[in-house]
């Protein structure tokens, strides 16, 4: 298992993220206020987390609740084009710097801020259509401190397709639930994945948040379908 942190901190400031949604689309949602500029320069005092960030009254992000359970307040309220809402909170990849204000509390001063999709659990019996598990390349599963999510970092393969309304698609599908002789209970879930005929050139970072609370056992066994063959991670969720 690999810990958040270290997932996400060597990514670049900007990269793709894909959306698990019925048609996902691709996206960089940035502030609109620019990264500060500081003298040992805006991006090496920069840090990486997947963060609830609230959205007040007037549809600014003024706060964030980090995975390791820290709550922030932003330097200085800003928009950007992820919130929708006023009086929301979003599930993101936030990338910031952790500075002391004025009065020596520390404050995170926005670099790039984008949106983590949390899909929702599908039974398979309520899926619609035929069970895909076209490949992906794996990189890491993890439980949140918190244990309210458990992220995935998968990498898709893509490229420009001759039809313009080709796009891929990502689910997260549960098999069956299973009570043990201890009463404890596993959750089979495999990861649903449709290429759709989109060109494979070129790889994109997928980032996914399922919520726990959807998943009512005591662990997760996750089927991936992998260039490399399936593959399977259980993960303890108690």
């Amino acid at each position: 298992m690999i810990k958040s942190r270290h997932s996400v901190q060597k990514l670049m400031v900007k990269y793709l993220l894909i959306l698990f949604t019925i048609h996902y689309s691709l996206f960089i949602a940035s502030c609109t206020q620019d990264a500060y500029e500081k003298g040992e320069g805006k991006y090496s005092l920069m840090r990486a987390d997947f963060v609830e960030a609230r959205a007040n009254a007037q549809k600014q992000i003024d706060q964030i609740i980090t995975d390791d359970g820290e709550q922030l307040q932003a330097s200085k309220p800003f928009t950007s084009k992820l919130v929708v809402t006023p009086d929301s909170v979003y599930r993101c990849i936030l990338y910031y710097n952790k500075v002391r204000d004025e009065k020596g509390q520390y404050v995170f001063e926005p670099v790039s801020i984008g949106e983590v999709s949390c899909p929702k659990i599908i039974p398979l019996s309520g899926l619609d259509k035929e069970m895909k598990t076209d490949p992906v390349k794996f990189e890491s599963a993890w439980l949140s401190k918190s244990g309210k999510y458990l992220n995935l970092s998968l990498y898709v393969m893509t490229g420009m397709a001759d039809d313009e309304k080709a796009s891929q698609t990502l689910h997260i599908i549960q098999d069956d639930i299973i009570t043990h002789p201890d009463a404890t209970r596993t959750s089979y879930l495999r990861l649903y994945h449709d290429q759709a005929g989109v060109p494979e050139y070129y790889s994109s970072q997928v980032y996914a948040s399922i919520l726990t609370s959807q998943i009512e056992a005591d662990s997760v066994n996750l089927t991936i379908n992998t260039y490399k063959g399936t593959i399977t991670k259980t993960i303890s969720l108690r």
